[in-house]
């Protein structure tokens, strides 16, 4: 939805290119977004070919995408979280490796 929100003028085989998808599951998926009232088709009139689209959000589209974003950021941030939790574990568990390899070289005399 940012990429047609972005470049409402773009063709779909353009579309599939970016996605690494196939021209018919963008089709599939422009369809459907068309159909839920997410997307709305108009004539791209600087086109020589008239039967280009451009795509263009509508207020709805615009809602679900900004919807899906928070989704996509919360998600993430909280796989951040876990990530960094973890790291600092990692981390712990190397300086706690490194304290007990001195003790036992301190103790040895080397």
């Amino acid at each position: 939805m940012r990429l047609l929100q972005e470049n409402p003028e773009i063709s779909q085989r353009q579309l599939a290119e970016m996605l690494g998808i196939s021209v018919g599951g963008v089709h599939y998926v422009l369809t459907m977004l068309v159909d839920k009232g997410m997307v709305k088709l108009g004539n791209f009139s600087a086109a020589k070919d008239k039967r280009r689209y451009a795509y263009l959000l509508t207020p709805r589209g615009i809602s679900e995408k900004a919807r899906l974003t928070r989704s996509f950021l919360k998600r993430k941030m909280d796989e951040y979280e876990v990530l960094k939790a973890e790291i600092a574990s990692l981390q712990e568990e190397i300086d706690l490796g490194d304290d007990l390899a001195a003790d036992t070289r301190n103790r040895s005399g080397r």
